[in-house]
C-alpha cells in the first residue's frame, strides 16, 4: 500500500484499494476475455470444421477460467470455494473424455453420448456461477443472459428436450456474451471489481473467530 492508494469508507470500516488489487483485477477481466474468445473460437471451429481439433480450445478455455476463478472477488469464500471446485470437477471430466473417447473424438462422443454433459457441466456451472456473480454485482444484462444460456443449453441437450443444433445455437450466444462481458469491464474502476474490503475482513475475522 502507498500514501497514493485510494481510500474508501465500508460498512465495517475504512479500506484502501491498493496497486496489487488493481492488478489483480486487470487480470481477471484478461481471463474472462480470454475465456469468451477459446469458447467462442471452439465452438465455430466444432461448427463450421468439425469436432477433431476443436477440442484444443477447451485448454485455454479452462486455463483462463481457473485464473479468472483465482482473482475474483467473491465475499463468501464457501461460495468461491464451491465454483473452484466445479471447475476442478469439470477439468477432470474434460480429461476423462479426452482419454476415453480421445480427443479427435471427444466432442462427437459428448453429442452423441450426452450424458457425459454431466462429467464436463461443471465446468460451465463454474462460468454460469461467475455470470450470476457479475450480474448480481453490476446487474448486467449479458451477465444474467450468461447465466441462463448455459445451462438450458446443457441440460436441453443432456434431457433430449432440444436439438443438438439448438443447442449449439445457445452456446455460441452465451460465449459471445461472455465476450460482451468481459469488454465492458474494462477501462471500469478496480474498486467496482474488488467491492467492500471492510466486509472480506469483517467475514475473515468472523470464521476465525468461529474456529477458535
Amino acid at each position: 500500500m502507498t500514501t497514493a492508494d485510494p481510500q474508501f469508507e465500508g460498512v465495517y470500516g475504512p479500506y484502501t484499494i491498493t496497486e496489487q488489487d488493481r492488478r489483480d483485477v486487470q487480470r481477471y477481466r484478461f481471463a474472462l476475455l480470454v475465456s469468451g474468445i477459446a469458447f467462442s473460437a471452439g465452438l465455430l471451429q466444432w461448427w463450421q470444421l468439425g469436432g477433431q481439433l476443436a477440442w484444443l480450445w477447451i485448454l485455454p478455455l479452462a486455463a483462463a477460467m481457473g485464473l479468472a476463478l483465482r482473482w475474483i472477488h467473491i465475499y463468501l469464500k464457501p461460495l468461491h470455494q464451491t465454483l473452484q471446485l466445479f471447475w476442478l470437477l469439470g477439468c477432470l471430466g474434460w480429461a476423462a473424455l479426452l482419454v476415453l473417447a480421445g480427443p479427435t473424438n471427444a466432442l462427437s462422443t459428448l453429442q452423441s453420448q450426452p450424458l457425459w454433459i454431466l462429467a464436463v457441466g461443471p465446468l460451465f456451472a463454474a462460468l454460469a456461477g461467475i455470470g450470476f456473480k457479475e450480474f448480481f454485482c453490476f446487474q448486467r444484462p449479458e451477465a444474467i443472459g450468461l447465466t441462463l444460456l448455459l445451462p438450458i443449453a446443457l441440460l436441453g441437450q443432456l434431457s433430449g428436450l432440444l436439438p443438438p443444433a439448438l443447442s449449439l445455437v445457445l452456446l455460441g450466444a452465451a460465449a459471445i456474451l461472455l465476450i460482451v462481458l468481459a469488454l465492458r469491464k474494462f477501462g471500469g474502476p478496480a474498486a467496482a471489481d474488488v467491492g467492500d474490503k471492510s466486509v472480506f475482513a469483517y467475514l475473515e475475522q468472523q470464521r476465525t473467530a468461529g474456529a477458535q
